[in-house]
């Protein structure tokens, strides 16, 4: 059995350019999406504290859902490392409410973005608008397969308009 590559996130992200809203183009089933089905969108804050407020958004069959967090740096160097929790703020002094969320991917121009969690459970493409170019896609695809992720098993998102 051959060894799985490493996921590595990426070696430097400006979080100032990161903030602010992306498109989900496709994703691994997760529990917490089951709901979505379309119209999946991520909002992403800079706070004066250095950490990111964070605000999902879908539609669901049965109307929307939303979802707000906050995000932490855990690796200072590159910043490509963060921590996410949804759980009340009470809660955070418990390390299983914070998620991992790395950068494994970045466009050049911050135009779309590759996320992950180290164990392979969870992997996101995303996108500052609602479809994403082909080169791009493809690009973010050859970044997830090579750091072990089965890309076989995203699904796609619809975006109205």
């Amino acid at each position: 059995m051959s060894r799985k590559a490493g996921v590595t996130p990426v070696e430097s992200v400006d979080l100032e350019r990161y903030a602010g809203d992306w498109f989900e183009i496709a994703r691994l089933p997760n529990w917490f999406e089951r709901r979505c089905v379309a119209d999946v969108t991520a909002s992403y804050r800079l706070r004066p504290d250095g950490r990111l407020d964070v605000v999902n958004r879908c539609r669901t069959r049965k109307g929307s859902l939303t979802a707000r967090g906050v995000a932490r740096v855990v690796d200072d160097r590159s910043r490509a490392r963060l921590k996410v929790r949804f759980a009340p703020a009470s809660l955070s002094f418990l390390p299983f409410v914070w998620g991992d969320y790395w950068i494994l991917g970045l466009g050049e121009s911050y135009e779309w973005s590759l996320v992950g969690t180290p164990d392979r459970r969870c992997l996101w493409i995303l996108s500052r608008t609602p479809r994403l170019a082909d080169a791009r896609l493809g690009r973010a695809l050859d970044i997830a397969r090579a750091s072990g992720f089965d890309t076989d098993a995203l699904v796609l998102v619809p975006h109205a308009g």
